[in-house]
This record gives structure tokens, sequence and C-alpha cells, in this order.
């Protein structure tokens, strides 16, 4: 076999149709689009139409609100923690915080700050400098020697006013 030899499966392109291009092509005249009418006609957006009645979605009753100022945190059990100590991505000697977290490949993108839930066994000493930990997560982490630190997380708007 050469490199100029080499072609797509049978069947692995398919042409597109191209519509509106004589009646002798088969998708000629209406193109598909059936006969007049406001569904044969360009800018259709009748999902929630119902024949002038008010709609369901407009019916129900409005419920809850949505906080703008809520914070996101990444959460990040403690067997987490000890697994990528134990692979070696995670320095027990240095603070655990996001942007650690965040190397180690442990939380994909950093939010808000980070909670540490107390799932999983913790046998190595590591402080950990994180938004929120679980009492459990501070009992589990003192026990072994290490400290947990409390910050306050801020949202990136109301950090850059300060």
């Amino acid at each position: 076999m050469k490199l100029d030899e080499i072609r797509d499966n049978v069947g692995a392109r398919k042409k597109r149709m191209r519509v509106g291009r004589g009646i002798g092509s088969g998708k000629g005249k209406t193109a598909g689009r059936g006969v007049k009418g406001q569904k044969a006609r360009t800018g259709v957006a009748i999902k929630g139409f119902e024949g002038g009645q008010m709609p369901l979605h407009r019916r129900l009753p409005k419920r809850g609100f949505h906080n703008i100022f809520a914070l996101t945190f990444n959460e990040v059990t403690l067997g987490r923690i000890q697994k990528a100590i134990d692979a070696g991505k995670l320095d027990a000697t240095v603070p655990v915080t996001s942007e650690t977290l965040l190397l180690a490949g442990v939380i994909r993108r950093p939010l808000d700050g980070v909670r540490v839930l107390g799932g999983g066994e913790l046998t190595t000493k590591v402080s950990l400098d994180v938004s929120y930990a679980t009492k459990s997560v501070t009992e589990a982490v003192e026990k072994l020697g290490g400290t947990v630190k409390v910050l306050v997380a801020l949202k990136a708007e109301a950090a850059e006013a300060v």
C-alpha cells in the first residue's frame, strides 16, 4: 500500500443534498418543506405556541431564584488528596491549595475555592489552605499532625474591587 492509494471506505463521506435546484433533482420546488404556510418559511420558532392560548410554560407559577452572588467550589475528598500524594503528583510538605491541586491534576479548573470533604482515608501529614473543610477532615488532618487553614472565598469580581 502506498500513501497515494489511501481512500475512505465506501459510504464514509456522504454528499449533502442540494435542495431547491429544479424539479428533476427530486428536491426542487419546495425543497422538502412541503407546501405553503408558516413552517415552509424561514425563521419559524413555534416550539411553545398553543394556537393563541397561554402556553403551558407561562401558565405555571414561577418558583425560587438564582443567586448571582453564590460561590461555586471544587469539591475534593481526603482519599483523592492521598491518592495524588501516593502517585507523587502532590508534595505533602507544601500546603495544599487550589493552585497545587490544579497543577497535580486533582481539579480541572479553579473555581471560587476548594471544599475538602471526608471521603477516603488520609495517611500522610499534610497542611490544607482551603475555603472549607468538614469537621471530620479537620480531625483527620490534625490527628496526623497537620493543619487546616480555612480561607475566606471571594468572588473574582469582588476580589478585584478590594
